[in-house]
């Protein structure tokens, strides 16, 4: 049976605490599965599961570059643990499906654990460790920063279709916890190779990831991950792809 592995973790704090309690700076969001706010995302190359502290008690930045799939899955997952999930998007219809698998109250309305709102700046509800709070920026490949994380418990995430040349001057992509990368394009694999540093063997390994492969990119932290599903998501989103 695999293990669950963290990445970058230091051996000392893994054991002495939770990991979701580790500073941001080590953490990198990268955590065991068993932990509160912690979701499995994929496996490693032995089939281990690579699980990430997506919620936790930081004001936490994230950004999903490629296709709908990923931030999805991600959606899917994090309202698996209980948090609240607000869909800030020009594009609504691809994220009903987000209400639907929440299911309806008695009378019929939709579960108010999802909310797909216009982008528009708007309040958002007060998140804790009981109710913690995803924020889903679908703003195009250039966001506006209208809900950046300002509480413990509240991640944003910002879903970019691509890498736009204008990105790497914006709050999201430069101060992002976690990026997940799916395959890129050349000119966008160098773009990303500029904004976040990157080697050219990793910059090359952008250009050549698989359709269910992504690489985690944080503080320190590189590491190529397999996306995993399971039956439900399979039947809510369909096959893992790289596009929408």
């Amino acid at each position: 049976m695999s293990r669950s592995r963290t990445i970058d973790t230091p051996d000392d704090l893994r054991d002495a605490v939770p990991e979701f309690l580790v500073p941001p700076e080590t953490l990198d969001t990268v955590s065991p599965s068993g932990d509160r706010g912690g979701m499995i995302i994929g496996s490693g190359p032995q089939g281990e599961p690579i699980s990430t502290s997506i919620l936790r008690p930081q004001p936490t930045r994230m950004v999903t570059v490629g296709g709908l799939y990923l931030a999805r899955q991600i959606a899917l997952r994090a309202m698996a643990t209980g948090a609240w999930v607000i869909v800030a998007t020009g594009r609504p219809e691809p994220w009903k499906i987000l209400e639907q698998a929440a299911g309806e109250t008695p009378d019929g309305q939709p579960v108010p654990l999802v909310q797909i709102r216009r982008l528009t700046p708007f309040d958002l509800p007060r998140s804790s460790e009981d109710a913690p709070l995803l924020v889903i920026h679908d703003g195009g490949a250039v966001p506006q920063e209208l809900f950046p994380p300002r509480s413990a418990w509240q991640t944003t995430m910002y879903v970019l279709p691509y890498l736009h040349p204008q990105v790497g001057n914006g709050t999201a992509a430069n101060t992002a916890d976690l990026v997940l990368l799916q395959r890129l394009p050349a000119n966008q694999a160098q773009l990303a190779g500029r904004i976040w540093h990157l080697h050219p063997p990793q910059v090359q390994q952008l250009t050549t990831l698989k359709d269910d492969g992504v690489i985690a990119l944080g503080n320190m932290v590189w590491n190529p991950i397999q996306l995993v599903t399971n039956k439900r998501e399979q039947e809510i989103l369909g096959p893992i792809r790289r596009g929408d």
